[in-house]
Formats: structure tokens, sequence, C-alpha cells
């Protein structure tokens, strides 16, 4: 009894820690977004006061703007390239690659082994 008291308080330590992390996640690109949001136009003000002529402010946007999205998709866990349905399937891929490795390497072990036996007999 006393084993499971322990195993659901660790479990329920790491799914605390787990949302905290999320949280944390979501917060900081909230920030980021408020700081995009304020520094953005202030660049764009810099750029069209001194260098009317070149816009080069669009360069902060796109490299900022990327950096945001990438952001946003990562808090908030959408990972569409990269699903927890295929981590799921490299793991199981990982798994039966090394299984089938070492049952190679077994299978290659016993032929030695049975050749030397052979090569000793003769």
């Amino acid at each position: 009894m006393e084993v499971d008291a322990q195993k659901f308080v660790l479990e329920e330590e790491m799914q605390y820690q787990k949302a905290k992390k999320k949280a944390r996640n979501i917060r900081d690109f909230y920030i980021n977004l408020s700081l995009f949001c304020l520094f953005i136009p202030i660049i764009i003000g810099i750029n069209l006061y001194f260098v009317p002529e070149y816009h080069w402010f669009w360069f902060s946007i796109l490299g900022w703007g990327t950096g945001m999205l990438i952001h946003g998709l990562i808090a908030f866990e959408f990972h569409p390239i990269v699903t927890k349905n295929w981590e799921e399937r490299k793991i199981r891929q990982f798994i039966k690659e090394d299984l089938e490795r070492e049952k190679l390497h077994i299978t290659i072990k016993n032929k030695q082994n049975g050749t030397h036996k052979n090569t000793r007999r003769n």
C-alpha cells in the first residue's frame, strides 16, 4: 500500500512540474509577444525617420516574427511535423532495430562458436 501511495505522489509531482513548465512556456511566449508588439513599431518609426527610402524594418519583422511563430508553436505544444504519434513510432522503431541488431549479433556469435567447435572436432 505504501509503495502505491509513494508512486501516486511521485506521479502527481511529475504532473505538477509538467504543468508548471507548460504555464511558464506560455507566459514567456506572451512576454515575447508583448515585446514584439512594443518594439516593432519603434523599429519601423526609426527606420522611416532616418532612412525612409529603404525599408529594412521588414527584416526585423521577418526574423523576430519567425522566432515568435516557433516559440508559439512550442509553447502551445503544436508540433505538426513531430507529433506524439511520430515520436512513439520512432521509439518503437529504434527498439525494434536494437533487438534485431542484438539478435543478429547473437546469431553470428553462435555460428562462430559452432564453427570453432566443428574445426576443433576435425
